[in-house]
């Protein structure tokens, strides 16, 4: 595994339909305070050029598309991935042992690679949409069974909600990392996302990295709603 700086742990996810509003944002925000998450609808509308700007403006990128196919397809998608200097890249744990070490394998031949994690249950997914895909059990057992396996594939960490990293960090290596959307501040709604934390009830519960959206992109200030954000978590130190 890499060696991971946690810090800064807060990932700005960019959740925008066009250059010009992403962009704006950006231009609010400081890259020692975040990092940037650039997800499917903005890379497929902007493509691997927008990711390079990112890159070059000094953010370091997490790229969100949850790879999922045959593993060497998978293997060549995080490879060009990693030719675009982004800082994280992820896939579908779902896809299997063989899809997620091949993707390693592939990054593990570069002088330096991305961190690869892989996505565990999406946040927006109840025990009632987890059956209707005929998955039996609890969000937190499919989580665990998932989180287990990408572990012992010999990835980086995974994406889960915060309400399972304290089962997953019982479970995994201190040094396995736990990325986790689904966290909101006390004062922001919780629109698609059912499964959600406060950043600093995240921290304490075993996340590393945290993924926040609209509480800061679609605040009047920005930058300052970031800042609030750090002051809440500044207090802890793991």
């Amino acid at each position: 595994m890499n060696v991971i700086d946690k810090d800064p742990r807060i990932i700005v996810a960019l959740d925008f339909a066009a250059k010009e509003p992403a962009l704006d944002l950006i231009s609010q925000l400081d890259p020692s305070l975040c990092r940037l998450k650039v997800g499917k609808e903005l890379f497929t509308r902007l493509g691997p050029a927008f990711v390079e700007t990112l890159a070059a403006m000094g953010f370091q990128v997490f790229l969100d598309l949850k790879f999922h196919d045959i593993p060497n397809t998978v293997a060549a998608a995080c490879e060009a991935a990693a030719d675009l200097g982004v800082w994280m890249v992820n896939l579908h744990a779902s896809g299997g042992r063989r899809m997620m070490e091949a993707a390693r394998e592939r990054l593990e031949r570069r002088p330096e690679r991305p961190l690869l994690v892989a996505v565990t249950i999406l946040t927006s997914l109840a025990e009632g949409d987890l059956a209707e895909v005929g998955y039996s059990g609890t969000p937190v057992e499919n989580v665990l069974r998932l989180a287990k396996l990408t572990h012992f594939s010999g990835l980086d960490g995974i994406v889960c909600s915060p309400l399972e990293a304290a089962a997953v960090r019982d479970q995994v290596d201190r040094d396995f990392l736990l990325v986790t959307p689904g966290v909101r501040p006390h004062s922001a709604s919780l629109n698609d996302q059912k499964r959600v934390m406060t950043p600093l009830a995240a921290l304490n519960g075993g996340a590393d990295m945290l993924v926040i959206g609209r509480p800061i992109t679609a605040a009047v200030d920005p930058l300052l709603s970031l800042q609030e954000i750090l002051s809440d978590i500044a207090g802890f130190s793991q």
